[in-house]
């Protein structure tokens, strides 16, 4: 409309935006999202916290796919669902900035590769001095090993494997708090190499240490963390636990990719296409991330007072008035004020806020759990209330 606005006409054929889409290198646009996320780092400013290390955090997921059969060969969908019922699944894993939100790189693979196999391609994304948070999937002899050996140390809740720690055994640091040797095991991992694994010390020495989480009316709860950051005058188990909570900003973040920038169900045909989709709803992310970031270090704010949702909605509208600003002053006056509005519309601050994994919407149509051929539709009301009297009729 802005076009015919302005008295110019819009191709209504999406064939030369499809064949220029295709033509992006896939390098490219990985290359894009790590840029984008390096340019919000910047912008955090520089705090004491755990030494003025960075924080960074790794987990898991999955995005549905188009159920086409490039996709189905590549990315195939469970055993437990029918075939033509189902979707794809594309397995990621992806390393977040912990202080900006921003995506720093990401790697796919089908559900048969495990995410911890997955997260060894993102090794290099990290530097020395980096400290890595995550969740006890990652929490192996062998993640460790090989995070020390990059000069990164890691914190993790301690293995479900592992039912009970006897601080009385370790070397006491403090109260619920010890220093553990954590030996080698005799089985080879199945990701890691022969080489790699013959070449990974015998034995280390890990922290842990027990949190209590106290939250206003809510039951207490104890975690067990354990860590390589060994020194409790340097890194304070206060701290250590304030680092692990932090983790929980990046299941936020995978929220917003999900669910307001729609990358739950990626709807590409091809897998190759599927995985730009991807780079480019990752990069839109980190530059609505770098918007929070310009927006709170200018009003002098958290970054987790600003809304992902409103950066999204206010940046539309900015956009918008800014193509009509005739002047270049003009549109640095519009991205002053759209900053300023993003910091005034904060958040409330809500502490010990559940974001339970539940969805309210309700579902008006039952679930496809055959292929579309042989699905029967379910017959309409007045029907199922005849045959239902004629059931009572041959019961008389």
């Amino acid at each position: 409309m802005l076009f015919c606005l302005h008295g110019k006409s819009v191709d209504a054929g999406t064939s030369a935006y499809c064949q220029s889409r295709s033509k992006i290198p896939l390098a490219l646009l990985h290359q894009w999202v790590s840029s984008s996320s390096q340019a919000a780092r910047k912008l955090i400013p520089s705090t004491a916290f755990l030494q003025a290390r960075p924080l960074k955090a790794v987990d898991g997921s999955s995005v549905r796919l188009a159920d086409t059969p490039k996709n189905q060969q590549l990315f195939p969908q469970p055993h437990s669902q029918h075939p033509g019922a189902g979707f794809p699944i594309m397995k990621m894993v992806a390393l977040f900035c912990v202080a900006s939100g921003c995506l720093l790189a990401c790697v796919t693979g089908n559900r048969f590769q495990s995410e911890v196999s997955l997260a060894g391609q993102l090794w290099p994304s990290l530097t020395r001095r980096d400290v890595l948070v995550s969740d006890r999937g990652f929490a192996s002899f062998v993640v460790v090993a090989w995070l020390q050996s990059l000069g990164v140390d890691l914190i993790a809740r301690v293995p479900t494997r592992i039912r009970r720690i006897d601080f009385r055994k370790g070397r006491r640091l403090g109260s619920k708090d010890a220093l553990f040797v954590w030996n080698k095991g005799k089985i080879r991992s199945r990701w890691l190499p022969l080489a790699q694994w013959m070449g990974l010390p015998q034995s280390l020495t890990v922290r842990i240490l027990q949190v209590r989480v106290c939250l206003p009316g809510l039951r207490v709860q104890t975690l067990i963390l354990m860590t390589t950051l060994l020194d409790p005058k340097l890194y304070p188990a206060q701290q250590i636990a304030e680092a692990y909570r932090l983790r929980w900003r990046q299941e936020m973040c995978f929220d917003d990719l999900k669910t307001t920038l729609h990358m739950a169900h990626l709807k590409s045909q091809t897998p190759v296409m599927a995985q730009k989709e991807l780079c480019m709803l990752l990069i839109a992310h980190n530059l609505l991330r770098a918007l929070m970031v310009q927006a709170a270090v200018q009003a002098q704010i958290k970054i987790e007072q600003i809304s992902f949702k409103g950066t999204l909605d206010g940046f539309r509208q900015c956009s918008q008035a800014m193509a009509q600003a005739k002047s270049k002053a003009k549109r640095e006056a519009l991205w002053e004020e759209f900053k300023r509005t993003l910091a005034a519309d904060s958040l409330p601050h809500r502490p010990g806020r559940r974001e339970p994994r539940a969805v309210k919407r309700i579902i008006k149509y039952p679930k496809l759990n055959c292929h579309r051929r042989l699905f029967k539709d379910r017959l309409n009301r007045n029907k199922r209330r005849s045959l239902k009297l004629k059931n009572e009729k041959s019961l008389i």
